[in-house]
């Protein structure tokens, strides 16, 4: 038996009022249509477990049913939180082994600095991270960035006091 949307909320509505055996068969019916929901949306060896929650989200939120109201869209919308949490965790769960993959060793602090460097120039102003890069990283004066740039010297100072004050609220944002 395929249940339909009033076998659905008569269940739900018998189970609010404490009949047990109702609230078995919603749950059983429950997990037979959550099935054909899950069955294009994940991979099958994944279904198992995503219907369990579902079930479990059902079982919590069962006394915010309104009776007034379609069950199906109702159980809809928690199959649909169930599915979007399932999705976060698998992306997550790549994304995290993606990165572990990505970054150096964790002995190489040259390598990551240079990384974070160069994150961080990238974030401001193309002259502001010139001139800092030529002044505070390759150890050129003021006077040899200013005639390598077209910048005045005063200009040269401006510049790398603004940059650094940006790449500082930039670290202290993160």
């Amino acid at each position: 038996m395929i249940a339909n949307e009033e076998t659905f909320r008569h269940l739900m509505i018998k189970a609010q009022g404490g009949d047990k055996l109702c609230y078995a068969s919603l749950l059983v019916e429950c997990e037979k249509w959550l099935r054909r929901y899950y069955a294009r949306k994940i991979n099958p060896a994944a279904i198992d477990d995503l219907v369990q929650e579902t079930l479990i989200s059902l079982h919590r939120k069962r006394a915010s049913y309104d009776p007034a109201r379609a069950f199906l869209p109702w159980l809809a919308a928690i199959g649909r939180y169930r599915w979007i949490d399932s999705l976060r965790k698998i992306y997550k769960h790549e994304h995290d082994a993606l990165y572990e993959e990505m970054v150096a060793d964790p002995q190489d602090e040259g390598v990551t600095a240079k990384v974070s460097l160069e994150r961080l120039l990238g974030m401001i102003p193309p002259k502001q991270a010139e001139v800092i890069d030529l002044v505070k990283i390759q150890g050129l004066s003021i006077i040899e960035t200013s005639a390598k740039t077209g910048q005045s010297e005063s200009l040269v100072k401006v510049n790398i006091h603004r940059g650094l004050k940006k790449m500082s609220a930039l670290i202290e944002s993160e």
